[in-house]
């Protein structure tokens, strides 16, 4: 990573600095991704194993974090951390709850009546990155607002530890 110190920097440097990258276009990558996902299609759970043990070098049990599994990551959180992760998620609802679509109804003229009527998604899927440090913020920055939006049924996936496991924490979160 290079580290820019802002005050020694001249205005182009700053410029430089503040620019966006420009964006990945590799043909190679995108074909790479759309073969996974014509195979993930065509053979579902078998394929997503495969591509498990291939790109993580783990082999999975099951798929599925089990709910005792999830019970005992919450459990096994030390008391500041848990109070830590229900603060963020505190946080989180009060920044979203203003965010909330409201229903409304207007005559624009005698007779013609609009409306507006906010309806959540079915369903969602929630990527939360696996690697070196457990991403909790990025668990609950994608559920909590999904949750206040009414989505009934969120689906979150992250890539298991070498162990084959999900981070305890991102569990917990």
């Amino acid at each position: 990573m290079k580290l820019l110190v802002w005050s020694d920097l001249d205005k182009a440097e700053r410029e430089a600095g503040l620019a966006r990258p420009e964006a990945q276009t590799d043909a190679s990558v995108t074909q790479a991704v759309e073969e996974i996902l014509s195979d993930v299609r065509a053979r579902g759970d078998v394929a997503l194993r495969e591509f498990t043990e291939k790109f993580d070098a783990v082999e999975l049990e099951a798929l599925e974090v089990s709910p005792e599994e999830l019970t005992a990551a919450l459990d096994a959180l030390p008391a500041d951390e848990r109070a830590a992760l229900e603060t963020a998620k505190a946080n989180i609802e009060a920044f979203h709850e203003k965010q909330r679509p409201q229903s409304y109804r207007v005559e624009t003229m005698p007779g013609v009546v609009c409306q507006r009527i906010p309806k959540p998604l079915q369903s969602v899927g929630l990527y939360v990155p696996g690697g070196t440090a457990p991403l909790v913020s990025t668990v609950l920055m994608l559920a909590v607002p999904a949750m206040m939006a009414g989505v009934r049924e969120r689906v979150m996936v992250s890539p298991p530890g070498p162990d084959g496991r999900i981070n305890s924490k991102v569990l917990a979160a």
